[in-house]
């Protein structure tokens, strides 16, 4: 894995002097994921070459405490990352239009949906903006990860709080494990409309346990655009979805404590079992 990220590197440098990274991890909600592994592993062959700065995807999500860092991120000072203020730290990129947003939730909805992110993202003069994370099932968007990481990750509440229920409308049952969705269109949207001059690349892997039940990297997949999410999405089907013969007539779910602090990631107990709950 690390050797292949390395490579990717390489190649990036190649095609242009990597001086200035930034890179957008998730955040301890997220630490099953490797993506810290990953980001330390990122970090140690850029840090010889480069000014790096690290800013964990948030969303709404409260920072995260140096413990936390030290837990997910390894090696890496405390002094290279900063946090995301989805409150004072915005800067309005566009607008998603109500005829899009009409037309993507099949007449559900029909509002504008303001673009923001981060200003660090376009005021950073970036040789590269290394978006790291897991392409897994995920209960509003289909699949985790990719721009998701960025419009949600280091983006403001109307968009994170439109794109949700957007997700909700349309219904969870339509997207879960899904490559497509109209919460997707809204962010493709917005990349494409808004950020191609930024360059944003994307590090994302497929992971899933193995025959002695350890967690183990399945793909990694390096590149700019939608490409190598896909490819990641359909491995993401065939290894972390758990297909049943029948209906579950009841589920009881542990959930970590370090990892769901509040009502809001507990509900994740609801969202990522209620297609295999029996109906009535």
């Amino acid at each position: 894995q690390e050797k292949l990220l390395c490579l990717a590197l390489e190649k990036l440098n190649a095609e242009r002097p990597l001086k200035r990274v930034l890179i957008l991890p998730p955040d301890f909600t997220r630490a099953h994921s490797g993506a810290g592994e990953l980001t330390e592993m990122a970090w140690r062959w850029l840090e010889k070459r480069a000014q790096v700065v690290i800013m964990p995807a948030l969303g709404t999500h409260v920072h995260m405490t140096p413990d936390e860092l030290k837990k997910m991120f390894g090696a890496i000072p405390l002094d290279r990352f900063l946090p995301h203020d989805w409150r004072k730290s915005l800067v309005k990129l566009g607008e998603a239009p109500g005829d899009f947003i009409r037309k993507v939730s099949e007449g559900k909805l029909d509002y504008a949906v303001n673009i923001e992110v981060n200003k660090i993202l376009v005021e950073g003069n970036w040789d590269l903006v290394l978006s790291v994370g897991q392409i897994v099932p995920h209960e509003v968007i289909g699949m985790a990860n990719q721009n998701k990481n960025i419009f949600v990750g280091i983006g403001g509440a109307d968009l994170i709080n439109k794109s949700h229920f957007l997700g909700a409308v349309y219904n969870m049952e339509r997207i879960m494990g899904r490559e497509k969705s109209p919460v997707r269109d809204v962010f493709n949207y917005a990349e494409s409309h808004y950020c191609q001059e930024i360059p944003i690349v994307y590090a994302l892997t497929v992971k899933s346990k193995n025959q002695a039940g350890k967690l183990v990297t399945r793909g990694l997949y390096v590149g700019r655009g939608d490409q190598g999410y896909l490819q990641a999405a359909k491995l993401s089907q065939q290894v972390n979805l758990n297909l049943l013969d029948k209906s579950l007539k009841k589920v009881v779910v542990f959930l970590d404590p370090g990892e769901f602090k509040s009502t809001w990631l507990g509900n994740k107990a609801v969202y990522r079992t209620r297609m295999a709950i029996a109906d009535q």
